[in-house]
């Protein structure tokens, strides 16, 4: 059976969209018919740039249109919950940028609420969504590294001059690093541990308000640890590293993945040597999957993959390493 493609529509012209308008053309399953800006001629002009059929002048335009069944949601953090309950109230479902809202609590009220709505919301992290992240998955399923210890991870990038008229560095828009792209290690961290941490300790750099870079220790319940950091202060880094009791497995660029994804399984060799293989996933782009997997919820009348209630762990985790930065104190889950 052919099924009818999902049609979409963006809110905002932010620069983030130039990483999701290829997905757009190459997915099968969605079709990207309309973009919106506060004006007319904003809205015109990203349209005319990147081929998109129609333009909006206002958000409500966009939402009011019942040409359009799902929107992406690129604003400031700050705007995701507003845009997304507006976007549930009309009907639409919804691919929201991570994170979802600024806070645990928000994020799962919001989630209840487009539930209510009948609507699929979908948190938007691409790298679930990779064929590599599934092949790392089975094999530490089948005990290919032992049992996992450990993982650390990393996302940092310069954000050169820290620019205080730069989105990420605005406190009321939800800025800093932590929020940025800590989510990103956060998640990945819940994700290879398969575990909820119950401490964590965080120290963090502050500037204009929002912290610039941090690192912490993550304690589990059956006294495993993992390791962090991110933020804006140091040059590109997006890798995770996870340690079993036989081996050790690091993912090279988690986030965005290279054309040949890859990962490297390091085997100790004798006292001092190491054996390291490494094991490729064809080129596939993580968006197409991601756009995909949102069509598909929708047309199975099921939750997305992975379930919008990832997203209220993974800031239950961020809030409490947020207010280990600010109170330099060890705090409990």
């Amino acid at each position: 059976m052919i099924h009818p493609k999902l049609r979409w529509g963006i809110l905002g012209v932010a620069g983030i969209n130039q990483r999701l308008l290829p997905a757009f053309k190459a997915s099968t399953t969605a079709d990207l018919v309309g973009i919106a800006s506060r004006t007319q001629e904003k809205a015109e002009a990203a349209a005319k740039a990147d081929g998109i059929p129609r333009a909006f002048g206002s958000y409500e335009a966009l939402l009011n249109d019942p040409g359009i069944d799902a929107v992406y949601i690129p604003l400031p953090n700050h705007l995701h919950e507003e845009w997304t309950r507006k976007a549930a109230d009309a009907g639409k479902h919804i691919l929201c940028e991570k994170p979802m809202t600024t806070d645990a609590a928000s994020a799962e009220t919001l989630i209840a609420y487009c539930r209510s709505r009948n609507v699929r919301l979908m948190d938007g992290f691409m790298w679930p969504h990779h064929p590599r992240t599934r092949k790392v998955r089975e094999f530490l399923d089948r005990g290919a590294i032992g049992t996992v210890t450990k993982v650390n991870a990393a996302f940092t990038f310069d954000l050169k001059g820290l620019p205080t008229d730069n989105i990420r560095m605005q406190p009321h828009a939800g800025g800093g690093g932590l929020l940025d792209v800590g989510c990103y290690t956060t998640y990945a961290i819940r994700w290879w541990m398969r575990a909820e941490p119950v401490k964590v300790f965080a120290k963090a750099v502050f500037a204009n308000g929002v912290d610039v870079a941090m690192s912490g220790v993550w304690t589990f319940a059956d006294g495993r640890t993992a390791n962090f950091d991110c933020g804006f202060t140091s040059p590109l880094r997006t890798w995770v590293e996870i340690v079993g009791t036989e081996a050790v497995v690091r993912i090279p660029n988690l986030w965005i993945p290279d054309e040949r994804a890859v990962f490297e399984v390091h085997r100790q060799a004798g006292d001092f040597g190491n054996a390291i293989e490494v094991i490729a996933t064809p080129g596939e782009n993580q968006m197409v999957h991601m756009l995909d997997e949102l069509a598909a919820a929708v047309r199975e009348k099921r939750e997305p993959s992975p379930n919008p209630d990832e997203a209220v762990k993974t800031l239950k985790v961020l809030d409490a390493l947020k207010k280990s930065a600010y109170d330099g104190v060890e705090v409990e889950l």
